[in-house]
C-alpha cells in the first residue's frame, strides 16, 4: 500500500483517572503515530447528546498521523464510554500561527453538496484565528453499542483555532464562524467543543 494513502486525525478518549487512562496514555506517548496529546474538556451540543448518552466531560486527545495504524490497537483504546475517531478526508488549509492550538471545534453538515463545501471552505479560509481545518467522518469505538446510529457521521467539519482568550471568547468566535456559513444556507450543527488544557506530548 503506498505511503500517500495515509489518512490523519484526532483520536478522543475518555479520561477518568484509572489505569486505562494511564495506559492509553502511556501507549501514545510512546507512539511515532500519535503527533500529540491534550487533556481536555468536551462540551457535546444538546442534539448530539441522545446519540452518545455515556459521553463524558474529560478526554485524552491524540493527534494522529495513520488511521490504519491507529485503528490496529482499538482493542486498546476501546472501553465502556465511546471513543470518538475523527479521520480527515479532505484537509482544507493548515497555516502557522504564533499561539498554541486551544481549542477545536466540529460540527456536522446535514448535506454535503459541492456547493456547501465550498461555502463552508470559502469561510473559514477567511478566519485568520484558525490554525487548521477539514472534512472529516468519525468512527465509533465503544463496547456497547449505542442505541441510536449518528446519522452524519460522514459529514463532519473540524476547525482548530488559536487564540489567547478564554474557551468562552474562541467558542463564541467559532459560533459566528458556524452563522456565518449558515447565512449561505449551508445547515452546519454543532457537534463536540473540545478545550485543550494541557499538552501531555
Amino acid at each position: 500500500m503506498s505511503s500517500n494513502t495515509k489518512k490523519s486525525g484526532y483520536i478522543c478518549v475518555p479520561y477518568q483517572h484509572d489505569k486505562f487512562s494511564i495506559d492509553v496514555k502511556e501507549m501514545w506517548s510512546s507512539s511515532r503515530n500519535i503527533k500529540s496529546i491534550y487533556f481536555v474538556t468536551a462540551t457535546f451540543s444538546e442534539e448530539c447528546k441522545p446519540y452518545f448518552p455515556f459521553s463524558t466531560n474529560h478526554y485524552l486527545l491524540a493527534k494522529f498521523d495513520d488511521e490504519e495504524k491507529l485503528v490496529r490497537d482499538s482493542a486498546k483504546f476501546t472501553n465502556v464510554k465511546p471513543t470518538f475517531v475523527f479521520t480527515i478526508d479532505n484537509q482544507l488549509f493548515e497555516r502557522d500561527l504564533e499561539g498554541e492550538e486551544k481549542f477545536i471545534s466540529t460540527y456536522y453538515l446535514e448535506y454535503n453538496d459541492s456547493d456547501a463545501i465550498s461555502d463552508v471552505a470559502n469561510t473559514i479560509v477567511k478566519k485568520e484565528k484558525i490554525r487548521q481545518a477539514g472534512f472529516a467522518h468519525l468512527n465509533l469505538f465503544c463496547n456497547d453499542k449505542p442505541k441510536f446510529t449518528f446519522p452524519h457521521s460522514q459529514k463532519i467539519v473540524i476547525v482548530e483555532v488559536s487564540d489567547a482568550r478564554s474557551p468562552q471568547s474562541i467558542n463564541q468566535y467559532c459560533e459566528k464562524t458556524r452563522q456565518d456559513i449558515s447565512r449561505k444556507g449551508v445547515v452546519m450543527n454543532n457537534f463536540v467543543s473540545l478545550s485543550l488544557l494541557e499538552k501531555l506530548k
